[in-house]
C-alpha cells in the first residue's frame, strides 16, 4: 500500500505546494511511482504547477521524471449513502485509485479548514505542516504568552491533527509522523527566528511533531513555478546560468529536507 505523504497547515503563503511539488518530484527521481492529489478545488495551485510542468516538457521535447497528477474524480449523488459527505466519497476513490500500484500519494490540502482537508489528515502517514517563521504561523499552532513566549496551550490546527490522530488510533492505523517545516526563511531578522525556534521545540516536546529545516526565501521557487519545474530540474532543462551558489544550496536544502522525512524505502541521492 501507498505511504500517504500530506502537506497541511490552515493558511496560505507557507509555501505548502511549493514543497508538495518538490518532495513529490524528488521521489520520482529517485524511481518512486508516485500520485499526487490537490485539495484546493478553487485555487489549485498544486494542479497548475503539474500542467506548467506538462506544457514545458512539451514544448522543449524533454521527459522529466514527474508525479502522476489527477483530479478529484467526479461522482452521481445518486450513488451515495445516506448522509455520506460528497468529498468524502471523491477522495475515497482518488486514494484507492492509487494507493494500490503507488509507493507513495502526495496530498496538497488548501490553506483554510475544509472537510477534505480534515479527511486527508487522518489519512497521512506523513504529515507535513510548512510554516513561515513567524509567531503569526506559530499561532496555529498554539497559543502563547506575549510576555514571556510560553506555551499556554494548543490551537485550532493542533485540535485538527489531535482528532486525526485519535481516528486512526480508532481505525487501528500506525501513528501520524508530523513533521513542521520551518520555510520561506528570510537571511534577517535572527534574534526572531531564535524565540520561534525556542516555542517549536518547547511545543513540539507537548503535542508531538518533528521540526524540520526548510527552504529559505528565494527568487528562483517564483520563477520555477511557471514553467513547472523543480530545482532537480535546472541541469537537465539546460538552464545552466541558474545554477549559482543560492540555487546550489536551496538543492541542498531540499537534500536535508528528505532526509529528515524519513521516508520508507527511500535513499536520497539526489
Amino acid at each position: 500500500m501507498a505511504h500517504i505523504i500530506v502537506v497541511g497547515n490552515e493558511k496560505g503563503g507557507a509555501g505548502k505546494s511549493t514543497v508538495s511539488m518538490h518532495v513529490a518530484t524528488a521521489l520520482a527521481r529517485l524511481g518512486k511511482s508516485v500520485g499526487v492529489l490537490d485539495l484546493d478545488l478553487r485555487q489549485k495551485t498544486f494542479g497548475r504547477y503539474m500542467e506548467n510542468r506538462r506544457a514545458t516538457m512539451e514544448r522543449i521535447g524533454l521527459d522529466l521524471p514527474t508525479p502522476h497528477y489527477q483530479d478529484l474524480p467526479e461522482i452521481d449523488q445518486s450513488a451515495l449513502q445516506p448522509g455520506e459527505n460528497p468529498y468524502d466519497r471523491r477522495l475515497s476513490i482518488a486514494v484507492s485509485g492509487m494507493e494500490v500500484d503507488r509507493d507513495f500519494i502526495v496530498i496538497d490540502c488548501p490553506g483554510s479548514h475544509t472537510r477534505l482537508s480534515q479527511v486527508a489528515h487522518s489519512l497521512a502517514d506523513t504529515l507535513i505542516t510548512p510554516m513561515n517563521d513567524s509567531f503569526v504561523d506559530f499561532d496555529l499552532l498554539a497559543h502563547i504568552d506575549p510576555e514571556t513566549n510560553k506555551v499556554i496551550g494548543p490551537s485550532v490546527y493542533s485540535e485538527m491533527v489531535w482528532n486525526a490522530r485519535q481516528l486512526r488510533a480508532q481505525a487501528g492505523l500506525k501513528p501520524i509522523d508530523w513533521v513542521v517545516v520551518r520555510n520561506r526563511l528570510g537571511a534577517q531578522m535572527m534574534h526572531n527566528k531564535k524565540k520561534v525556534g525556542a516555542a517549536l521545540d518547547d511545543l513540539s516536546k507537548r503535542i508531538g511533531f518533528r521540526v524540520a529545516p526548510g527552504f529559505n526565501e528565494r527568487v528562483i521557487f517564483r520563477e520555477l513555478f511557471p514553467r513547472g519545474l523543480t530545482l532537480l530540474d535546472l541541469r537537465d532543462v539546460g538552464v545552466i546560468g541558474q545554477m549559482n551558489i543560492s540555487n546550489v544550496a536551496a538543492r541542498q536544502e531540499l537534500r536535508e529536507l528528505l532526509k529528515s522525512l524519513n521516508l520508507p524505502d527511500v535513499e536520497v541521492r539526489i
